[in-house]
């Protein structure tokens, strides 16, 4: 929570990854963690299977989980702590490989391909909206673009009613706020909700994600409980559209107030896909990972970490490492080599990469691409150093970007 490190991640985890690979810290709890802050590091981490995300599966660890700590300061009650303490996100295997297997047939990369003409659609007609909700000529392309094409992309995906879905963004708000009233007013009501979209569903089911699960969990309710189903939904639904709407946002931004950069993008338009790389890297929403648990004694980059401890790993110092990069702090669109494997950990590593990356980059390469070739001569209309941001640890959220298109 320290305001050098919210403010300018860039610097004040930069700061830490000059002082060593291995930094000791605290988490927002006051509980203490070790901060992993270094490209290699980091990658090691997300990729060993000795790292847990459960602390219950720590071997010797405490089965004590801050994000429990965290529900107990809100009062949320316990019948609804299991949907979020139960997700994919914080569980291991065999759990996780089980739940992943489920859904990851909805993000295979022929199936996202098949997905780009509808979301091009959707882009097309959001761009062709945009002036409509203008204030004075300045348009606030977070509210009206950079949300509603993921949101939308990803509720016809799982199977949310159209009607429903600017519920689901005011949920979304309420829990990534970390305020309890939010999250105390939004968990119970999308509990609620999924279990009736799952009641109406069940007798009408069709091809969408949540008739497939509906179907897993019927045939056989050994690989999929009813707690899961509705979380896997709230989940994918919630993750599924909140940090791609901060790509294109974020990422619009970067490109608005780096001219030469721009002006390459809209000279190449095929750059698009090493571009959204590059802004992941450079500016992505996510910058640090959830907690992960020593399941035994380990030597971490020269660090003794011991079984139970608690790591997390800083995704922003990690992408901007010398070590790694040259000139990290350069936005360079060309940075990253055509058809390469991906470098940068913007989407994490290993066991627990992002399910959803695949779409996400589709999502951010069609809205940044749809929105050049719609206004050619958009514009941030407040200087850059006005841009707020969410305070929220470990993101990077703008909370409006003002443009002239």
């Amino acid at each position: 929570m320290e305001p050098a490190l919210i403010s300018d991640p860039v610097k004040g985890y930069g700061a830490l990854r000059e002082q060593g690979p291995v930094v000791r810290g605290r988490f927002v709890d006051d509980s203490p963690v070790w901060f992993v802050t270094r490209f290699d590091d980091v990658r090691a981490v997300l990729r060993d299977q000795r790292f847990v995300n459960n602390p219950a599966h720590s071997r010797g660890g405490t089965d004590e989980n801050p994000l429990s700590r965290l529900l107990d300061t809100m009062g949320l009650p316990q019948e609804f702590r299991p949907y979020l303490l139960g997700s994919i996100l914080n569980n291991d295997a065999p759990d996780h490989t089980r739940l992943r297997r489920l859904v990851s047939r909805a993000f295979t990369a022929r199936k996202i391909t098949d997905l780009r003409p509808r979301v091009a659609q959707i882009a097309d007609d959001l761009l062709a909206r945009l002036p409509e909700h203008a204030e004075d000529g300045v348009v606030d392309l977070i509210q009206h673009f950079a949300y509603p094409l993921p949101i939308t992309v990803i509720c016809e995906l799982v199977g949310i009613p159209e009607a429903d879905r600017p519920q689901w963004r005011d949920w979304s708000a309420d829990l990534v706020s970390l305020e309890p009233d939010g999250i105390g007013r939004a968990l119970p009501a999308i509990v609620d909700h999924v279990h009736e979209l799952i009641r109406t569903r069940r007798g009408a089911l069709t091809d969408d994600l949540l008739s497939e699960l509906i179907r897993t969990h019927d045939d056989d309710g050994g690989r999929l409980s009813d707690v899961e189903m509705v979380t896997m939904v709230l989940t994918l639904v919630i993750a599924g559209h909140e940090t791609t709407a901060h790509l294109i946002g974020n990422g619009t931004a970067a490109l608005l107030t780096h001219p030469a950069q721009l002006a390459l993008l809209k000279s190449d338009p095929g750059l698009l896909p090493r571009a959204v790389h590059e802004l992941m890297r450079w500016c992505g929403p996510v910058q640090a990972t959830q907690l992960r648990y020593a399941s035994e004694d380990i030597d971490l980059a020269g660090t003794p970490v011991r079984k139970g401890e608690a790591v997390q790993l800083s995704l922003v110092a990690a992408n901007f490492d010398p070590r790694h990069y040259d000139d990290p702090e350069r936005l360079d669109l060309t940075r990253h080599p055509a058809g390469q494997a991906e470098n940068h950990v913007g989407f994490g590593h290993g066991m627990h990469y992002c399910l959803g990356a695949t779409l996400a980059r589709q999502e951010g390469e069609v809205a940044l691409g749809k929105l050049l070739a719609h206004y050619p001569d958009v514009s941030l209309a407040v200087e850059a150093d006005r841009l707020e941001r969410a305070p929220l640890p470990g993101t990077w959220r703008l909370t409006s970007l003002p443009l002239r298109l």
